[in-house]
């Protein structure tokens, strides 16, 4: 039997869950935290972290510390910054977890908050990082945490923001069903997998050589020939519409 992971991927987004904004219309996040520790039973209070990256956005109503109608943040944390900008994550995995197919929010020790992941920063000047709490009766909510210090650039003023001043949307969710992280595919299946990709690959390329005869490449149109590969295959990205934001939110 493979032994536990030695790493992890906990992903969250707002597609996951029932949103009902409380104060701001803030409904759009996503949360990916790559945890640097085995997935097994037992607490993760501040584990070893990776990169962490997340976004949180919407309208804001008026009358909050900022003074801004709406946000966009995105954040991307490497490592040992999570904690030292004064972040926490926190859960505790039972020992009655099956692991096999993830892991379930249903499966962390039933004390509530099962799951707290603060992304509080002091002293950066940001007034919208996020605190998302999860309980185990499939309720929770998503809002700004305690941020102070540093010095907004859109404002000029000197941070200090509680908890939920700027939003605060309350979340709902199964349990039983609402994974956190998804299990990796065994060795076996990743190697089985390769091996129908390239078997696929050569009947590919033997098809295409009896049906192009030997004089394929005399035969392919000039401004193939002259054209580099990665241009022949190149994909136009489209863009997605999302609320304007600065890196002072």
């Amino acid at each position: 039997m493979a032994g536990p992971a030695r790493a992890f991927t906990i992903s969250l987004s707002d597609a996951d869950f029932g949103i009902t904004p409380e104060f701001s219309s803030v409904t759009r996040f996503s949360i990916t935290i790559d945890v640097d520790a085995p997935l097994a039973p037992g607490p993760y209070v501040d584990p070893s972290i990776h990169q962490v990256d997340y976004e949180i956005g919407g309208p804001l109503a008026p009358g909050t510390p900022s003074g801004f109608p709406a946000f966009a943040l995105v954040r991307s944390i490497v490592g040992d910054e999570l904690y030292t900008q004064g972040s926490s994550l926190r859960f505790e995995i039972s020992d009655m977890a099956d692991l096999s197919d993830g892991l379930q929010v249903s499966e962390l020790v039933a004390v509530d908050p099962v799951l707290v992941f603060d992304a509080r920063e002091v002293g950066t000047g940001r007034y919208h990082p996020l605190l998302l709490e999860l309980n185990a009766d499939g309720t929770g909510s998503v809002r700004n945490s305690n941020n102070m210090g540093g010095v907004n650039p859109a404002t000029g003023e000197v941070v200090h923001v509680d908890f939920g001043q700027e939003y605060i949307s309350n979340l709902t969710f199964d349990a039983s069903s609402l994974t956190l992280v998804v299990p990796e595919p065994s060795a076996g299946l990743l190697l089985a997998l390769g091996l129908a990709g390239l078997a696929s690959y050569n009947a590919g390329a033997k098809r295409r050589r009896w049906s192009r005869g030997p004089s394929s490449t005399s035969a392919r149109p000039r401004h193939l020939l002259s054209r580099p590969t990665s241009r022949l295959f190149r994909r136009r990205r489209g863009s997605t519409p999302s609320l304007p934001f600065s890196w002072s939110a």
